[in-house]
């Protein structure tokens, strides 16, 4: 089930980038930022009012943790400037890249208070196919 949801979330993504990369070309980045966020401010509004959630802040919730909000607003504009110059595929292999490289050094430390995973050897073949994939697509 997580890696059907896991796959969806990478279709969605795909897409989301096309759609936000067009709105930035069409609109400027930082009025397609601002549109994008009002547009799922109002969505996740609606989605609260019908499953009539309500917004629980809790005091026992690190501070940096609200920073995740910030970080959206910095993944759509970057997404944005890259697109328009790199084109969509590369832009999420590129970012593909990042989050596995960041992934694994949050894993392995257990930063950010993560389960400590190990890094393994075997991981780097993975890790190699993807820099191998973007320097081929970068090339051609």
């Amino acid at each position: 089930m997580n890696t059907s949801i896991s796959a969806i979330i990478g279709a969605l993504i795909s897409v989301m980038l096309m759609f936000n990369g067009t709105l930035s070309a069409a609109s400027g980045n930082y009025t397609s930022s601002v549109i994008i966020h009002i547009v799922g401010l109002v969505f996740i509004t609606l989605v609260m009012l019908i499953n009539k959630s309500k917004i629980k802040l809790k005091k026992d919730i690190p501070i940096y943790l609200y920073s995740a909000g910030a970080i959206g607003v910095f993944t759509v504009l970057f997404n944005n400037l890259s697109f328009l110059k790199l084109g969509a595929s590369l832009t999420i292999a590129l970012g593909l890249l990042g989050q596995s490289l960041s992934s694994i050094v949050i894993d392995h430390f257990g930063l950010l208070e993560m389960q400590i995973y190990k890094f393994e050897k075997r991981k780097l073949i993975g890790l190699l196919f993807i820099i191998l994939g973007i320097f081929i697509m970068t090339i051609y």
